[in-house]
C-alpha cells in the first residue's frame, strides 16, 4: 500500500546540481518522479546523503522558468558490479523544503 505524504508524478526534466551542503558542486540529470514535498533524480556526481541540496529543475523545453530548490538528500543510489566503484549515474532522492520559481529574461 502506498504510504508516501504526497502524490509523485513521473515526469523526465533537466535538473542541475548547485550545491551540497558548503561545497559547490557542478552536475547534471534527470527527473524520474516529483511530488511537492521531494524529487527521484539521475545524478551524474556522488552526493553525500544527510547534507543540504540545491538544485535547479527545468520546467520549460526553452529555459524560461525554472524550479530553484533547496532541500536535503534523503537517500543515494548506485549500482555496484562485482565489488568495485558505483556504476553512474547515481540515483538521488532528496526533499524540496523551500522552492521559487525563477522566469529567465530574454
Amino acid at each position: 500500500m502506498e504510504q508516501r505524504r504526497s502524490k509523485r508524478f513521473d515526469v523526465k526534466l533537466p535538473v542541475k546540481l548547485l550545491r551540497n551542503g558548503l561545497r559547490s558542486i557542478t552536475g547534471a540529470g534527470e527527473t524520474k518522479n516529483l511530488s511537492s514535498s521531494g524529487v527521484l533524480f539521475s545524478s551524474d556526481i556522488k552526493i553525500d546523503i544527510g547534507e543540504p541540496i540545491e538544485y535547479t529543475i527545468a520546467l520549460t523545453t526553452s529555459g524560461e522558468v525554472d524550479l530553484h530548490c533547496l532541500g536535503k538528500v534523503m537517500r543515494l543510489d548506485a549500482a555496484v558490479r562485482n565489488g568495485c566503484e558505483p556504476e553512474r549515474p547515481f540515483e538521488v532522492a532528496a526533499t524540496v523544503e523551500r522552492y521559487e520559481f525563477i522566469r529567465q529574461r530574454s
